[in-house]
């Protein structure tokens, strides 16, 4: 590998990556847990400084199609790297396009915007409980002590799919924001969502999705709207829409509007 290759700041993101998540997926001891924390400190710190032109990314422009992509999807995908610990890419938006509600199983994340803006929601899953209702399986559902009507109603077969989270956060995320957090408990469960314009964001999930391991990708539709925040400024990076908010979410297929294709990345190699 070249001598400025080696020393990039990608590939110095690499190598933090697999020194931060090494081993993760066997179980942490306590003093494991601090030297995660120590770590992670330091990954997000150098995630923190990453720009797009440090991956050789022009900011696309409104309309712009992907690169030798077919089929003009919505959402575009450059793999960087892959290890049994940890994958990371960079995650290409449309303007006006969304990657749908969806969970990370037993994972950790970070996320950094390279440029454009994003609008995150971040949910965290519940612990199941008895069902909605007892009398109407169909059509409503209480939570935080108000009965709320589903529209349309359920269908019965749909009951087994639904899903108790809590609503943890809304925020806009920029290229000078800091680097996005999840864990396997806490924004665990996101939306993203480009807003005013393209954008893109670099993306590493620990360890990587794995179907054959538990960790499969699974989609939620939310089944009350989201009150807005008050006031009528944007939303500020991380803020919150008040209290955190029980709602019901409902599990369903990969939606028909939403698909990822792939294109070459044309940054600095990494070796790992």
């Amino acid at each position: 590998m070249p001598r400025d290759e080696m020393n990039s700041l990608i590939q110095k993101i690499a190598r933090q990556a697999r020194l931060t998540f090494k081993g993760i997926g066997s179980g942490l001891a306590s003093q494991d847990v601090k030297s995660l924390a120590e770590n992670m400190g330091q990954l997000k710190k150098l995630v923190g400084e990453i720009r797009a032109e440090d991956l050789k990314i022009k900011p696309r422009k409104s309309g712009q199609a992907p690169i030798s992509v077919p089929h003009n999807p919505p959402v575009t995908y450059m793999h960087i790297c892959e290890t049994d610990c940890f994958s990371m890419g960079v995650f290409l938006l449309k303007s006006g396009t969304c990657i749908p509600l969806h969970d990370h199983p037993g994972m950790h994340g970070m996320l950094k915007v390279l440029y454009g803006k994003v609008r995150i929601s971040g949910f965290d899953k519940l612990e199941p409980q008895a069902s909605p209702t007892s009398s109407s399986p169909t059509s409503s559902a209480g939570v935080s002590g108000k009965e709320i009507q589903f529209n349309p109603p359920l269908l019965p077969y749909q009951r087994a799919s639904l899903r108790r989270a809590v609503l943890r956060s809304v925020g806009e995320f920029s290229d000078t924001s800091p680097a996005c957090l999840l864990s396997p408990h806490r924004d665990n469960l996101h939306q993203i969502s480009a807003v005013d314009g393209p954008a893109a964001f670099l993306d590493i999930l620990a360890p990587p999705y794995d179907p054959d391991d538990g960790r499969d990708c699974h989609y939620y539709k939310l089944l009350q709207p989201l009150e807005q925040p008050d006031g009528d400024g944007p939303h500020q990076a991380g803020a919150t829409m008040g209290p955190s908010r029980e709602v019901w979410l409902l599990e369903v297929p990969q939606p028909d509007d939403f698909w990822c294709g792939g294109e070459p990345y044309p940054g600095p190699k990494v070796s790992i």
